[in-house]
C-alpha cells in the first residue's frame, strides 16, 4: 500500500493545482499557479479582468492589449507586491493610481505606449524596490517630481526611451536608488544636460555599463558622442554664457538703481538745504528780538 501511496502523491498535488488554476476564484482565461497569483499573460486582453481575487500578490498581465488601467483599480489589492503591465498599450497613469498600493515591491510599464510621468504617478509608494519604465519609444518627459517619495526605490529603468533631457532632482531625491539604467535615449548634450551630466559623473558606479554606455548628441553638428568623451570642461561656457534678454536686464537694473540713487541723494540735500535755511531764519529773529 506505502508504494502505491507514494506513488499517488505527486498526482494528487498537480490535480489540486490544476483545480485551483481552474476554481471559481481565478479569472477568466487566467491561470492561478498558487493561490496568491494570477497570470493572464498573453492572453489578447483590452481591459483589465473581472474578478480578481482580492488577495492577490503576484498580477501577471504582460503581453496584452491593455490600454488603461482604471484610478481606483488598486483600491481593493492591499497585498498586491508584484505588478507585470509589460508590453500594453497604456499611454497614460494618472496620478495617484498607484498611490494606493502600499506594499508594492515590483512595478513594470515598460514597453508601452507612455508619453510623460508627470508628477504624483506613484504617490508614496514607499515600499517600491523595482521600477521598470524602458522601451516606450514616445517617453519624451519625466517630472522632477515623478519619483517623489519613492525613499525606498533601488532599481529605476528608463533605458530605450524619447527622453533628450532630464531633470537631475527626479534621480538625486531617490536616496535608495543603486541601479538607474538611461542608455538608448536621445540625450542632448546642451547646457540643459550639464547637471544631470555632473550628477552622473558623480554616480557612475550606479549605471551599469557606467558613463561609456550612455551616448548624446553635440548641440552644433548632431554628432553622436560617448558620455565617456565629455567633461565638465565641456559645459564650461554655459556657466558664463549669457543672453540678449540677461544682458538687458542687468543694464536695467543698474540704470535703474543709479537714478534711485540720483533721485535719493537730491532728496536728502533738498532737506538739509531747508533745514539750514530754517535755522538761519530762526537766528536772525531771535538778535531782532533781543535788539
Amino acid at each position: 500500500m506505502l508504494p502505491c501511496v507514494c506513488w499517488l502523491q505527486p498526482l494528487l498535488v498537480l490535480l489540486s493545482s490544476v483545480l485551483w488554476a481552474q476554481g471559481e476564484n481565478c479569472p477568466a482565461s487566467c491561470l492561478c499557479p498558487d493561490p496568491h497569483t494570477v497570470d493572464c499573460s498573453g492572453r489578447g486582453l483590452t481591459r483589465l479582468p473581472d474578478e480578481i481575487p482580492l488577495d492577490v500578490r503576484r498580477l501577471l498581465l504582460s503581453d496584452n492589449l491593455i490600454p488603461r488601467i482604471p484610478s481606483d483599480f488598486l483600491v481593493l489589492y492591499s497585498d498586491l507586491v508584484y505588478l507585470d503591465l509589460r508590453n500594453n498599450a497604456l499611454s497614460h497613469i494618472e496620478p495617484g493610481t498607484l498611490s494606493t498600493s502600499s506594499r508594492l515591491v515590483f512595478l513594470d510599464l515598460g514597453s508601452n505606449n507612455l508619453t510623460d510621468i508627470p508628477s504624483g504617478t506613484f504617490g508614496q509608494s514607499r515600499s517600491l524596490i523595482k521600477l521598470r519604465l524602458g522601451n516606450n519609444p514616445y517617453l519624451s518627459m519625466v517630472n522632477e517630481d515623478a519619483f517623489l517619495g519613492l525613499t525606498s526605490l533601488r532599481e529605476l529603468e528608463l533605458e530605450r526611451n524619447a527622453l533628450s533631457g532630464l531633470q537631475v532632482g527626479a534621480l538625486s531625491q531617490l536616496p535608495s536608488l543603486r541601479v538607474v539604467r538611461l542608455e538608448g535615449n536621445p540625450w542632448v548634450c546642451n547646457c540643459n544636460f550639464a547637471n544631470l551630466f555632473a550628477w552622473l559623473e558623480e554616480n557612475s558606479h550606479k549605471l551599469p555599463n557606467g558613463v561609456e554606455g550612455i551616448e548624446c548628441s553635440l548641440p552644433m553638428d548632431g554628432r553622436q558622442v560617448s558620455l565617456s568623451q565629455l567633461s565638465q570642461d565641456s559645459f564650461r561656457e554655459c556657466q558664463i554664457t549669457l543672453t540678449l534678454t540677461d544682458l538687458l536686464i542687468i543694464i536695467f537694473s543698474g540704470i535703474s538703481v543709479s537714478v534711485v540713487a540720483i533721485m535719493t541723494s537730491f532728496f536728502l540735500a533738498s532737506i538739509v538745504h531747508c533745514f539750514q535755511r530754517t535755522s538761519k531764519t530762526s537766528k536772525g529773529d531771535e538778535e531782532e528780538s533781543e535788539e
